[in-house]
């Protein structure tokens, strides 16, 4: 069964549009856990312009409270003052990204060879505190095994390429070959497979087709836009059904 994680980082965004508590993030992540998600996802950047670093520990006791087989996932580029962050609130699972401070969104996965020295102190740091590491990953096969020698445990697939190609079936296709050729040689090299970016309810159906074993998918924009219109619950509802599609 593939998790669903819930991305609030556009939650926050919200928020943070006015100096007030609402939307609050941990009723939002409840009515996202008690729905059927399988954890939440949170993207915290220097700047603090999606969620805030004081959100961490409200989210993490949210789910040590009341949902304890949740995961939290914890996302960014590793410098020591994010790492810090990932330890104190005891992260399940760190997806390391290669962002600069300044991107709007992630847009691309690593150079595992380049950032071979950049990536190991940081996955054994991670690793040696029982926190699971997966790295962002081009829809691409090269050099996956660096980040299997490396030592982390999973990938997650940058699907920005996928979700582009909404208004074109020929285009999602080769998308597909290229996402499902990646999966392949990751679960070769024993990792396991996550996904994200512009995953949607249309879209969901055909990338677990083609994966059936991804282990989680991460989404968080068309999440959080559908559920202005459906509510957090049934949205998330409909992307349980999509991944079982």
């Amino acid at each position: 069964m593939t998790v669903l994680s819930v991305n609030v980082n556009a939650v926050a965004m919200l928020r943070n549009r006015r100096n007030l508590p609402w939307p609050d993030l941990a009723h939002i992540g409840r009515l996202a856990l008690q729905s059927g998600a399988g954890g939440l996802t949170v993207h915290p950047r220097p700047d603090q312009r999606h969620v805030r670093f004081s959100d961490l520990p409200t989210l993490r006791e949210l789910i040590d409270t009341d949902f304890p087989s949740a995961e939290f996932n914890i996302e960014g580029y590793p410098s020591d003052d994010f790492l810090r962050l990932c330890e104190d609130a005891r992260a399940d699972q760190v997806t390391l990204v290669p962002d600069d401070p300044s991107q709007a969104t992630s847009d691309h996965g690593w150079d595992f060879e380049a950032s071979r020295d950049t990536l190991r102190p940081v996955i054994e740091r991670l690793r040696g505190r029982g926190t699971r590491v997966s790295l962002f990953s081009n829809p691409s096969p090269q050099g996956l095994e660096a980040a299997a020698e490396l030592g982390a445990e999973r990938i997650e697939l940058y699907t920005g390429p996928y979700g582009a190609t909404h208004a074109d079936a020929d285009a999602a296709m080769r998308e597909i070959d290229r996402l499902r050729e990646t999966a392949e040689r990751a679960f070769a090299l024993g990792m396991d497979v996550n996904a994200g970016h512009d995953l949607t309810v249309g879209n969901l159906p055909a990338l677990k087709r083609a994966i059936p074993r991804l282990a989680e998918v991460s989404i968080g924009h068309a999440l959080t836009a559908d559920a202005l219109e459906y509510g957090m619950p049934e949205t998330v509802r409909r992307f349980l059904a999509a991944l079982s599609a």
